[in-house]
């Protein structure tokens, strides 16, 4: 594998990335219906010689880079769904959308993979098997891989055998990358709780069942579950991030609201605080004479990167960056992932790309003032390219 080439060549189509990047991030859209953004991917790949198809349930993209010679099948995926947000950078080519930012870098991710298709099809002579390019809306809390693997992403007889994922960070050096092997990012889990109990006049409590306390307490309780029931080394973080209840100062309500996530990095932790947080509730407000709705509403499972797979990730990595550039990460990020489904089925691995801007602060992904380094952004072509080729050229992820 010639990495300079592969490094030369990402360099020389980072101008386009970046326009297509930018084109994205001007008109972003949310969920799982992107109409403006599939045409836009669409009409990126056009001319490469891909087999395409385009979702039913979903405006995704699948595109597949058939080689000269029959051989395994490799998976790259970039999402490109943006979140119901305000945009506050002041750049020139901010979202034309109001309440709409790509704050979380799938603008670049789907830039990145078009350009690496552009890249690897220049290549189609040299390979022995295929590329399956997925693009995928609704990441951002819509299921959006579930809903593509439901339409057959993963199925036939070509089926993918690896894949691989990369998503930006603003932690490391701009242009590095991070992995690690086995879980590398949390479930996701939605609870949401109303406490019932009966509203009356602030000044006599007695004569009432005051909610709010008991929804205080439920949240107390919670933070005792994960510091005394949850192994400090199988962590869990439950988060209530939203109380809603009353009207105004001298009114005992009838309810009080709960709003909260759940994450953990294992799964059988995962349904241990699940059902530690259901008893919790309920038993805290049995225990005042209240009475409790617990819905919990099951996220995205936790994201396991495959050791091999990890490991030939960051080897390949090393080899095209160079090792200052790239690290094993040392813990997983409690954020979550919708590549996970994907990673349930195939062997694979999900890395970071950092884009960190070249001056302070860096604000993190979700923020409103997130920006992109977008000299970076040839780095991710290049790992792309890098790990399909690679994985073509061996047929196994083995090191």
């Amino acid at each position: 594998m010639n990495t300079a080439a592969i490094l030369a060549d990402a360099k020389s189509i980072l101008d386009d990335t970046i326009q297509l990047r930018r084109r994205i991030h001007r008109h972003p859209e949310v969920g799982l219906t992107l109409p403006r953004t599939q045409a836009t991917v669409l009409e990126a790949l056009e001319g490469l010689g891909l087999d395409v198809r385009t979702g039913q349930r979903t405006t995704s993209v699948v595109a597949r880079l058939t080689g000269a010679r029959p051989g395994p099948t490799i998976l790259l995926r970039a999402d490109m769904d943006a979140l119901p947000m305000p945009e506050e950078t002041g750049l020139p080519f901010a979202s034309e959308v109001d309440g709409r930012m790509h704050a979380c870098g799938h603008d670049a991710h789907a830039a990145m993979l078009v350009g690496a298709a552009r890249l690897l099809a220049r290549r189609r002579d040299s390979l022995t098997g295929s590329v399956l390019f997925m693009l995928q809306p609704g990441e951002e809390g819509y299921h959006g891989a579930r809903v593509m693997i439901e339409e057959g992403l993963l199925d036939g007889a070509d089926a993918p055998s690896g894949a691989f994922a990369l998503h930006v960070t603003h932690r490391m050096t701009a242009g590095s990358i991070s992995a690690r092997a086995g879980a590398a990012m949390a479930s996701g889990d939605t609870l949401q709780i109303q406490v019932r109990g009966k509203g009356g006049h602030a000044s006599a409590p007695h004569d009432c069942l005051d909610p709010i306390p008991i929804a205080c307490e439920i949240v107390q309780a919670f933070q005792t579950l994960v510091t005394r029931r949850v192994h400090v080394f199988d962590p869990a973080v439950v988060t209530v991030a939203k109380i809603e209840a009353g009207t105004t100062r001298n009114v005992i309500p009838d309810t009080a609201n709960l709003l909260g996530t759940i994450r953990t990095v294992s799964e059988p932790t995962r349904e241990r605080v699940l059902e530690g947080v259901r008893r919790a509730a309920e038993g805290v407000a049995a225990a005042h004479g209240a009475e409790v709705d617990v819905q919990l509403i099951r996220g995205y499972p936790v994201t396991v990167n495959d050791a091999d797979f990890a490991g030939f990730v960051l080897d390949t990595a090393r080899e095209l960056l160079g090792p200052e550039a790239v690290h094993a990460a040392s813990h997983p990020i409690m954020a979550s992932e919708d590549f996970s489904y994907v990673l349930q089925r195939v062997p694979g691995t999900i890395a970071n790309l950092s884009t960190r801007p070249d001056a302070d602060p860096a604000f993190p992904n979700h923020s409103p003032r997130m920006l992109v380094n977008e000299s970076a952004l040839a780095n991710g072509i290049a790992m792309h390219v890098a790990v399909a080729l690679r994985f073509l050229e061996k047929g196994t992820p083995a090191r």
